[in-house]
């Protein structure tokens, strides 16, 4: 949840792309096929014919930017593609991997896009940027889809190119709600933007669906250094009756770290309160480094897409990890961005098995996509099936197949589970005001 404000688009995402590909251009593309004359006859995202020719693919995410950060994602990538190509590759081919740093930054973004099609990617995996309104148009313009992106943004539950394996923010923050309705009154702390501005809706829904009143909604710097003003705020929106234990939700991303120092410091002078947010603001490295069993998160319950990362079901992504990459620090087994690409990989590569010794492009991978494969990711998540509208399309996520989240609590000093099993926020998701 990381990027400054700006316009929203009005770009309405692939309502030409799946005819193009069939044979209807659009008049973006006629207008290209007239300026480039015969350039389109190069179909982006073939990889040249049946045969031994390598499987492209792209992997993108922020790295060495000031706000949020996920260099395991293109690291883990990397590392995939060299397990798997030391076992054979995939159905006898090769599998070469780009990476691109989005910088979070929408120029970076719609480069990366860009370059995907130039080199004949066959799809985006595994990936991480906030800047949908940047990259969905040049992919879209490719027919290159977008398999289990981070979740991070609405146009990934809307877009018929993208192929989500989590619920996103929508299913955490509606669970987080759903799981802090015996809270006093609620404090959220999130962004000032526009990737920000989405998780208010969603966090209520959750309080909604558990007779809460809707949560304080805080903005903040996604950049800030201190948020000593903003966790005094907090608080006080939060103690005003004593009696009542009230709740802080901070979803910052990186900087959650950040903000948990103001809170520490602050909170010696206001009544208890406590602390929960979302996987990916926080994980176990964070709350050891805030103090463990004694720090801030003692007690705060999290949402998470998964599993927690003990569990015997993350076996092959930590042999992947330890076969290929046991030194490389950037991959942490228990980062959520990690694990969704380690998911979208398992996906990718059931989808190319799919098609035995037939043509791997961008198309066939969509196409298998679109005729109702069923994945199935070692119960990491339910089965995996992609339709055109799902049970969410009434409420603006047509492509969000996958509303589960895990309930988890610190203990200890340790992240473990809070409940058995995931908790299905589909039915909450259906209630919610999300159209702002």
């Amino acid at each position: 949840m990381t990027g400054r404000r700006r316009t929203r688009s009005t770009f309405l995402p692939g309502l030409l792309t799946r005819h193009a590909r069939h044979g209807v251009l659009s008049a973006g593309t006629a207008v290209a096929c007239a300026s480039l004359l015969a350039g389109c006859g190069v179909v982006p995202g073939t990889t040249g014919g049946v045969g031994d020719d390598p499987i492209t693919v792209m992997t993108w995410a922020p790295q060495d930017t000031r706000a949020t950060n996920k260099p395991g994602m293109p690291a883990f990538a990397r590392a995939y593609a060299r397990w798997v190509n030391a076992k054979g590759g995939i159905n006898g081919r090769k599998l070469n991997v780009l990476t691109c740093n989005d910088h979070n930054d929408s120029v970076a973004a719609a480069k990366c896009a860009r370059r995907a099609a130039k080199e004949n990617a066959v799809a985006v995996v595994g990936s991480y940027s906030q800047y949908a309104d940047s990259f969905f148009p040049s992919l879209e313009g490719a027919g290159i889809p977008y398999i289990g992106g981070y979740g991070i943004t609405n146009a990934e539950f809307t877009s018929p190119l993208s192929y989500p394996v989590n619920g996103g923010q929508p299913a955490l923050l509606a669970g987080l709600g759903r799981s802090l309705a015996d809270c006093g009154p609620v404090a959220l702390i999130r962004p000032d933007t526009i990737a920000g501005d989405q998780l208010p809706p969603l966090l209520d829904s959750g309080l909604k669906a558990g007779g809460h009143p809707a949560s304080r909604d805080q903005r903040a710097a996604e950049d800030a250094t201190e948020y000593d003003g903003q966790a005094a705020r907090a608080l006080r929106a939060t103690t005003t009756d004593p009696g009542d234990e009230g709740c802080v939700v901070p979803a910052l991303g990186d900087r959650n770290g950040t903000f948990m120092d103001s809170f520490r410091r602050a909170r010696e002078d206001y009544p208890g309160v406590r602390t929960a947010t979302v996987l990916g603001s926080v994980d176990q490295t964070v709350i050891d480094a805030t103090g463990g069993a004694s720090g801030p998160y003692e007690g705060s319950y999290i949402t998470g897409w998964y599993p927690v990362a003990s569990d015997a079901r993350w076996d092959g992504m930590k042999r992947v990890i330890r076969d290929e990459a046991f030194d490389d620090n950037r991959i942490d087994p228990a980062d959520a961005g990690v694990q969704t690409t380690w998911i979208a990989y398992t996906v990718f590569r059931k989808v190319v098995e799919s098609l035995g010794s037939g043509e791997v492009t961008a198309d066939t991978v969509t196409e298998a996509l679109d005729n109702g494969l069923r994945v199935s990711t070692g119960g990491l998540t339910p089965t995996l099936r992609w339709r055109f509208q799902d049970k969410l399309a009434s409420v603006g996520f047509p492509r969000l197949v996958n509303a589960n989240v895990t309930l988890q609590v610190v203990r200890q000093g340790r992240l473990v589970s809070a409940r058995k099993g995931f908790v299905d926020m589909t039915r909450t998701l259906q209630n919610a005001d999300v159209n702002y």
